[in-house]
C-alpha cells in the first residue's frame, strides 16, 4: 500500500500569504483570484512550488496587463502568461471545454471555477484556494483524500479518451510521488490510444518525464502500462549513461534529458562503430572524432571503455604545425593538406612524435614534398 502524503495546510497557507507574485495579484485584483492545480498539490505535499497558476471567473486580461504590460495573451484558451516581480505566472479565465474527437485540442468556453476544476487530469490537481487571506481549500473531487491515500484518480471516465497524454502525465506523477493508480483509473489506462494525438504532444510529455528526478521509474511505468514500447534493457542503458554523466571524465558532456530519451528511444546507430576497441590511439581518435558527446557517452555506457582515453587524453592532442605551414613548404592547396596533417597527428598519437620540426617532416613526407 502506498503511504501517501500527509497534507501540510500551514505550508499552503504560508505560500499564499507570502509569495511575492501572489501578494501583488491580491493587491491588484478587483475580483476573486484562485490558486489552482500543481501549486496547491505541491504546497500541500511539501514539494517545491515552481508554477503559479491562477484562475478568475471572468476576463483575466485587464488584471494581467495591469501587472505586466508585456503579458502574452492566448485568446483561444483564455490564458495569459506574465511575469510578476520576476516570477512567471499563468492567469486564466475559469473555463469548460469540449473535444471534437478523442485526442483533439479542446474547444474552450468561459465557465465557473468548478467547471475549470473538473476539466483537469487528476483529483490531486483539481483543488483551488482563493488568494484572500481568510479563504478555505476548495476540493470538490476528493483530492485531499487521494493525496493521503497515495493514489492517482481521473475525474471522469472519458479523461484519457479526451486527452491520451494524461496517461503519460500519470506515469510522471506516479513516479514523482510514489503513487498508485486508483483501480478504475488503472482499468481506463488499458484503453489509452496515444496514436490519437500528435507526435509533438507525445514527445513533449516524454521530455517532461525525462526531466524528472524519477524519470526512469516513470518510463518503466509507462512501458508496463503499455503506453510506450522499448526493450527493458534500454532503461539499464539510460541508468548507466546518467551515472557516467555525473562523474569524470564525462561530467556535463550531455544533457541528462537528452541522454535518457536517446538511450530509451533512440536508434543508437551512431554508437555501433565505437563498440570495438581500436588497435591504437590513432584508430580510436579517428573513430571518435565527428561523433557528438551524446553518442560518445552512450557508446561508453554500452561498454566502449576505451572512450575514457579519448575523453581524457586523445581529443586534446593537437599539432604545433598548421595547414599554412604546409602551404609555405610547398604542399599544394587541396585534400593533400588534410592527409598530411593527419599523418603527423597519427605519428604523434601512436609514437609520441614531438615538436614542430618533427611534425613538419612527417607531414611533408606524407604529401610527397621534399623539404626545401
Amino acid at each position: 500500500m502506498t503511504p501517501g502524503i500527509d497534507p501540510d495546510f500551514n505550508r499552503l497557507a504560508a505560500l499564499i500569504w507570502t509569495h511575492p507574485a501572489i501578494d501583488r495579484v491580491r493587491d491588484s485584483a478587483e475580483m476573486p483570484v484562485y490558486l489552482v492545480g500543481g501549486a496547491i498539490r505541491d504546497g500541500l505535499a511539501d514539494f517545491e512550488v515552481d508554477d503559479v497558476d491562477l484562475v478568475v471567473e471572468g476576463d483575466p486580461v485587464p488584471l494581467a496587463l495591469s501587472l505586466d504590460p508585456e503579458a502574452r495573451v492566448n485568446e483561444r484558451f483564455g490564458t495569459v502568461n506574465l511575469h510578476v516581480d520576476g516570477s512567471p505566472v499563468d492567469l486564466a479565465t475559469a473555463r469548460t471545454e469540449t473535444y471534437a474527437r478523442p485526442g483533439a485540442l479542446p474547444e474552450v468556453y468561459p465557465g465557473t471555477l468548478e467547471d475549470d476544476l473538473i476539466r483537469r487530469d487528476f483529483t490531486i490537481n483539481a483543488m483551488a484556494m482563493c488568494v484572500d487571506r481568510e479563504s478555505e481549500l476548495i476540493d470538490p473531487f476528493g483530492g485531499i483524500a487521494d493525496l493521503r491515500s497515495g493514489v492517482l484518480r481521473v475525474l471522469h471516465d472519458r479523461s484519457f479518451e479526451d486527452d491520451p497524454t494524461r496517461a503519460l502525465r500519470a506515469a510522471r506523477y506516479a513516479a514523482r510521488f510514489g503513487f498508485d493508480l486508483e483501480p478504475k483509473t488503472a482499468e481506463l489506462m488499458l484503453g489509452v490510444n496515444l496514436g490519437a494525438v500528435s507526435s509533438d504532444r507525445v514527445e513533449n510529455e516524454l521530455r517532461l518525464i525525462a526531466g524528472e528526478d524519477n524519470s526512469l521509474e516513470a518510463l518503466r511505468l509507462a512501458r508496463v502500462w503499455g503506453l510506450v514500447d522499448f526493450d527493458e534493457e534500454r532503461l539499464d542503458l539510460a541508468e548507466r549513461a546518467v551515472e557516467l554523466a555525473e562523474i569524470e571524465p564525462w561530467r556535463g558532456e550531455a544533457p541528462r534529458e537528452a541522454l535518457i530519451l536517446e538511450a530509451v528511444f533512440g536508434a543508437l546507430t551512431g554508437t555501433v562503430e565505437l563498440l570495438d576497441e581500436p588497435a591504437n590511439p590513432w584508430e580510436g581518435y579517428r573513430s571518435a572524432r565527428g561523433h557528438s558527446p551524446l553518442e560518445l557517452l552512450l557508446a561508453r555506457a554500452r561498454g566502449a571503455e576505451w572512450l575514457d582515453q579519448w575523453q581524457e587524453k586523445w581529443r586534446w592532442v593537437e599539432l604545433e604545425i598548421t595547414g599554412a605551414d604546409l602551404l609555405a613548404a610547398g604542399v599544394p592547396e587541396g585534400p593533400e593538406i588534410g592527409t598530411a596533417l593527419d599523418s603527423a597527428l597519427e605519428a604523434k598519437l601512436n609514437g609520441g612524435l614531438s615538436g614542430a620540426e618533427a611534425e613538419l617532416k612527417v607531414a611533408l613526407e606524407a604529401a610527397g614534398v621534399s623539404r626545401p
